[in-house]
């Protein structure tokens, strides 16, 4: 299967462990640097999801982590489906915070900077294309065990954090800090911070 937009390989890790076969595709070069570092039995190329260096029928699924929302969507599914077996399936995971939950909806509110965007998994209409059959999707809640610091931390690393400017950055990071010292859920040491994975899948016709 391909990991596709793989980054440093968190999903291939996963992959690995089910005893599955993975090759990666990765257009930033340290991010495939880091990938190959970690994971120096995997295949790993440079592509993206409209130019995947791969033959024609190569892989059983197509699987992407955290990337979907970044692909031009048309020219990535026709190519997906280009690299994609007759019956194997396209795949678009996304973990996320479970805004039911009211701390987290209000934390997830005090995040946003003015480069935030909608998620596609967020859409009521999902994508389409006609070499797959219609996407589904599908929800799966977790728990992550957090402190406040490890959270800002990963939050730090967000795109819409990332691609901001540097003062909008420290103002939100700084929001986030006081508003988990003063919520009781989260004040005290470690605490379950609910999750949920959403999945999109299509099956190649």
């Amino acid at each position: 299967m391909l990991d596709l937009a793989a980054g440093t390989g968190k999903l291939t890790e996963g992959l690995l462990e089910l005893d599955l076969r993975v090759t990666a595709v990765e257009p930033d070069p340290d991010m495939r640097a880091e990938f190959v570092r970690h994971h120096p039995e995997v295949p790993a190329f440079e592509g993206t999801a409209e130019r995947i260096p791969l033959s024609d029928g190569a892989v059983d699924a197509v699987l992407a982590g955290q990337a979907f929302h970044w692909f031009d969507l048309d020219p990535a599914l026709t190519e997906i489906a280009r690299v994609t077996r007759t019956g194997g399936t396209v795949v678009a995971l996304w973990n996320h915070d479970d805004n039911s939950v009211p701390w987290v909806a209000e934390f997830n509110e005090l995040t946003k900077t003015g480069v935030s965007r909608r998620f596609l998994w967020e859409a009521a209409e999902l994508p389409g294309h006609p070499a797959f059959e219609p996407f589904e999707r599908r929800q799966f809640p977790h728990v992550q065990r957090r402190t406040a610091e490890t959270l800002v931390d990963t939050i730090a690393t967000h795109s819409h954090l990332l691609t901001a400017s540097a003062q909008e950055r420290e103002t939100v990071l700084t929001r986030l800090r006081e508003f988990l010292a003063r919520t009781p859920e989260t004040a005290d040491g470690e605490f379950d911070l609910p999750i949920i994975t959403t999945v999109l899948r299509a099956v190649r016709t």
